[in-house]
């Protein structure tokens, strides 16, 4: 760390960006592919396969949030954040293994049980690491566009993650003979290569001591309450539910549009590993249209560029050639790159207006309900997906057992399900998008408004209270507050 506030050197931003591997794969492996895996490998109907899920978010909404308040309150020698980092390692690797695990109970409820437990522990590790990590975030650099900066660095650092969680696990699971062994090796190597790059993040990243000085209360109840009470950070989370749900839905449906709809299912992860590389290739470009204008246009941008995306594939058809869906697959990269480099730069700014606010550093807190709301998107998605397909009348392949190799035979689908398949594909996310797009065009935090709250934070630190600065703290809270 280069400076008291502002230049980090290139090998911190790395060092941080590292550990961002498991939070940008983890999700992908299991937003593509898990509501899958549970329907025709595992054998539970969607409606139950959906429901796991969706279950363990209530016990998310207290789990999260007072993670944030423990990090917060935690005092070590090696920070507060850190060392839930170096902790999570072992954690990762089992949490992913027992994720993808074939339970081959007979009875669909003990099965349903055994998954539900999997998820429960996957869903705990991902509490324990991700809520202080994304709580660095802010206290590594509190420069607006370095901030970016560092971001952006995370970002390829989630979007590479993403590209390989997106192609190689089927890969994987196709290397070998029989489908449910595939899944275990699946997740185990996956279960590693998310887990090795916090030891890098927690050895080669520091945290700020004077962050640590004033001990915030342990009150679960008011660290949920008060953030919601901040109008910024109401239309933060709104536009980062709304875009994470819209791509959430993508992600979780695309197989079965590929495999029912394009009858082209063996290019599901190319068509994803397109999508997320060029994802990777655009952080440059939304980097530096936000140093010229501001985050909020770069992302504004972005949503934009996403509902031209989703208009256009509802007119890919499967006599449109295989063109069309790789085509599809890049657009899709170019718009959703922007939103996610965007949106997670916003974000650490957020513990900045709650100090206007509070007078404490709660970065814990906001990394909490922010982790909480990507896990809510990522279930809600599935959830929504899998009572649709199965309202829609979904028939699930039949296993075939042959010399001891266990194969998956695709069935028809009838018409009704293709277009819903199809309607759910193209339409709920632009809905989404829209309600995206109404906040991020009221968001208030602008670069010159940061530079002024910056100011207002470092002298009312220092002590230097007049009624000047009493003045710019009500106009501050006018705007943001």
């Amino acid at each position: 760390m280069k400076g008291k506030t502002g230049e980090l050197s290139l090998w911190s931003k790395i060092a941080f960006g590292m550990g961002d591997i498991y939070g940008g794969g983890s999700m992908i492996i299991v937003g593509i592919y898990y509501l899958y895996f549970l329907t025709d490998v595992v054998g539970l109907s969607p409606a139950l396969a959906g429901t796991v899920l969706l279950v363990s978010k209530i016990w998310d909404a207290v789990n999260d949030p007072l993670m944030g308040v423990i990090t917060d309150r935690t005092r070590t020698r090696f920070g507060r954040r850190r060392p839930f980092l170096l902790a999570g390692v072992a954690f990762i690797f089992l949490s992913y293994f027992m994720l993808w695990y074939p339970v081959s109970y007979e009875s669909e409820a003990a099965r349903f049980a055994f998954v539900l437990l999997a998820y429960f522990f996957f869903d705990a590790v991902i509490t324990l690491v991700m809520v202080p990590y994304n709580a660095l975030a802010s206290e590594l650099t509190l420069d607006y566009s370095e901030r970016t900066s560092l971001i952006s660095i995370r970002m390829g650092f989630s979007m590479f993650s993403s590209i390989l969680c997106a192609v190689v696990p089927m890969e994987i699971v196709k290397m070998i003979p029989d489908v449910r062994t595939g899944h275990m090796v699946m997740g185990a190597s996956f279960g590693l290569f998310f887990a090795l790059p916090f030891l890098v993040t927690f050895f080669y990243t520091k945290e700020r001591p004077e962050f640590q000085e004033v001990l915030p209360e342990f009150n679960l109840v008011k660290a949920y309450r008060e953030p919601f009470k901040i109008k910024s950070f109401l239309h933060v989370m709104s536009m980062y539910l709304f875009s994470f749900l819209a791509m959430d839905v993508v992600m979780a449906i695309v197989i079965y549009f590929m495999t029912h709809y394009m009858k082209r299912g063996g290019d599901t992860n190319y068509v994803l590993g397109a999508l997320l590389i060029t994802q990777l290739l655009v952080i440059p470009a939304y980097y530096w249209l936000s140093r010229k204008t501001s985050k909020k246009t770069g992302f504004i941008t972005a949503v934009c560029l996403w509902m031209v995306v989703m208009a256009y594939s509802f007119f890919i058809t499967p006599a449109s050639g295989r063109a069309s869906v790789f085509i599809f697959g890049c657009a899709m990269g170019l718009a959703t790159g922007g939103v996610v480099v965007m949106i997670y730069a916003i974000f650490p700014d957020m513990p900045d207006v709650d100090e206007l606010v509070t007078g404490m550093r709660r970065e814990g807190v906001y990394a909490g309900l922010l982790t909480f709301m990507r896990k809510l998107s990522s279930a809600l998605a599935i959830f929504l997906i899998s009572q649709a397909i199965s309202l829609a009348g979904y028939v699930p392949p039949v296993s075939e057992t042959i010399d001891g190799v266990t194969k998956l035979v695709q069935q028809p689908q009838s018409g009704a399900f293709l277009l819903v398949l199809r309607a759910v594909f193209a339409a709920v996310p632009m809905v989404l998008l829209v309600f995206c797009l109404f906040f991020a065009l009221r968001f208030p935090l602008t670069p010159q408004v940061h530079a002024r709250l910056k100011d207002f934070l470092a002298r009312r630190r220092a002590g230097a209270m007049t009624d000047e600065l009493a003045a710019e703290e009500k106009r501050l809270k006018d705007i943001l507050v």
